[in-house]
């Protein structure tokens, strides 16, 4: 994780590892104040601004993704491949959907366009939510 984070020119600090830890293998789609949240109690000095960084300059490089998919705030997916997601209208959980619509690879010239990436969301319930 340190090798992460000094590629990208950033020092190594506890605080950075702390987010990429919770980051690793993280399904959930945390926003940057669930990570903030959660790593707060450990790190008292630490600030939004820092969490909003990290997870920028991570996104930035291809390290993570932000997903655009919750109108209420910011996503980030420790997953930077290509996928869709799922929002929940109801738990507004955000899900990985395994639908792929593009039957192409990216990024690609299509028609008079250069397609470096796409992003396709779906919206409605989950089950849980569903029987509920």
């Amino acid at each position: 994780m340190e090798s992460i984070l000094k590629g990208l020119g950033l020092r190594a600090t506890p605080q950075r590892l702390a987010i990429l830890k919770l980051l690793e293998g993280n399904i959930t789609h945390p926003s940057a104040e669930e990570l903030y949240n959660s790593i707060k109690p450990n790190f008292p000095s630490l600030s939004l601004t820092t969490v909003y960084n990290t997870l920028e300059s991570l996104s930035g490089a291809g390290v993570i993704q932000e997903i655009g998919i919750d109108s209420e705030r910011r996503r980030f997916d420790p997953n930077p491949k290509p996928h869709n997601h799922f929002l929940c209208n109801k738990c507004r959980k955000v899900f990985d959907l395994n639908v792929y619509l593009l039957s192409f690879s990216l990024p690609q010239q299509v028609g008079e366009f250069w397609v470096e990436g796409a992003a396709v969301h779906f919206f409605g319930l989950c089950s849980k939510c569903v029987s509920d």
